[in-house]
């Protein structure tokens, strides 16, 4: 038992680590000003037009999702996209709508877009696949679901999206050169992530060198880092009992509920059943059940992937990121109906969680 914890353990250390150090980067970006004079350079070039604004907007929103992880899109993203919608007359709505279904349907493309990603890639290991191989697997889905969700956003909030704006509101006054630094930063961990380099690594370098450059530049700001110490160690914690339990065959008698076999109906069944279990119990967990189910086949682990990621919009609960979401929207003094919210999530589920599954090859 404790050499099974210690392995399990040894397995979602890095994953901790990565969590911890990739918000750091991301909180040092924003602080900054990355963000904001992104978005605000958007709306500069938009031609004052609301759609091509708000269709920017997502581009950055997906860029964020992909290389920065889904609660980076949630928490810091959506203040930025609220703020320059109200500066322009815009309705919010689409925009706040669009960081926090776009931070969950579009986590797919990469290992350190979600976390549950970098749980499968272990199991990857296991069927003698790598990060290309998963890449490769998981390219169509996720530009599946990320079109479907924008589809959809643009169909739901297609009065708000019409018309044009007149202001054009300038970024904020920022340190020029944390602002290189920072934006470069973000430029380069893209690229390795893409193509394979350890996630902890990759991130561990970048808040390290944005630590030392804020520190430098701007030392005031290093107490308004808070790394989510709490987050990874409820991380560690779950994920590691849960591991412990699969490597324990306690959870093997779920597998039934989640069938087998990777037929396209097969893979439907999977995503679906993975989706629902996300929304009861929250997509990591839900992730951590299902897996002993879809570990032997690589497109099973992407459906599920599909399922408890683009699937994890009902309930609020679905995805930590979902629970910042609402956190910051509330900050801002934009509040919506949860029952609304949550069933135009099952809609948005139901399609991206389909076609994702639908692409998956």
């Amino acid at each position: 038992m404790s050499q099974t914890l210690l392995a399990a353990l040894v397995q979602v250390a890095p994953i901790a680590v990565f969590l911890v150090a990739i918000t750091v980067t991301a909180e040092v970006a924003q602080l900054a000003g990355v963000f904001d004079v992104a978005a605000h350079a958007l709306a500069r070039r938009a031609r004052h037009r609301v759609l091509l604004l708000w269709l920017a907007f997502a581009g950055l929103a997906v860029a964020c999702t992909v290389v920065l992880s889904l609660d980076t899109t949630a928490v810091l993203l959506t203040p930025v996209g609220i703020a320059v919608a109200r500066q322009t007359g815009i309705a919010p709505l689409p925009f706040a709508l669009t960081t926090l279904w776009i931070a969950n349907t579009g986590s797919l493309l990469l290992p350190v877009s979600n976390l549950t990603n970098l749980l499968a890639v272990h199991r990857l290991a296991d069927l003698d696949a790598g990060h290309g191989d998963y890449v490769r697997a998981a390219a169509l889905p996720a530009l599946a679901a990320v079109a479907v969700t924008l589809l959809l956003i643009a169909v739901l909030q297609r009065r708000a999206l019409r018309g044009t704006y007149a202001v054009e509101p300038p970024a904020d006054p920022h340190d020029r050169v944390l602002l290189v630094v920072a934006g470069g930063v973000c430029l380069l961990i893209g690229p390795l992530f893409a193509v394979g380099a350890p996630p902890a690594l990759v991130a561990l370098g970048s808040a390290g060198v944005l630590l030392a450059v804020l520190r430098w530049r701007a030392p005031g700001l290093v107490r308004d880092v808070r790394p989510p110490w709490l987050m990874a160690g409820a991380f560690l914690v779950v994920a590691g009992l849960l591991r412990l339990a699969q490597g324990e065959g306690m959870l093997d008698w779920l597998a039934p509920a989640f069938g087998a076999g990777t037929r396209t109906l097969d893979l439907l069944h999977l995503s679906a059943t993975a989706a629902l279990a996300a929304n009861a119990v929250n997509n990591l967990p839900a992730y951590l059940l299902v897996e002993p189910a879809a570990s032997d086949d690589v497109r099973r682990l992407v459906a599920s992937l599909v399922g408890v990621n683009a699937g994890a919009l009902v309930t609020p609960w679905a995805s930590l990121a979902t629970l910042l979401w609402l956190q910051r929207c509330r900050a801002a003094g934009l509040r919506i109906p949860l029952l609304r919210l949550a069933a135009w999530g099952a809609l948005c589920a139901t399609l991206s969680v389909t076609a994702a599954t639908l692409a998956i090859r």
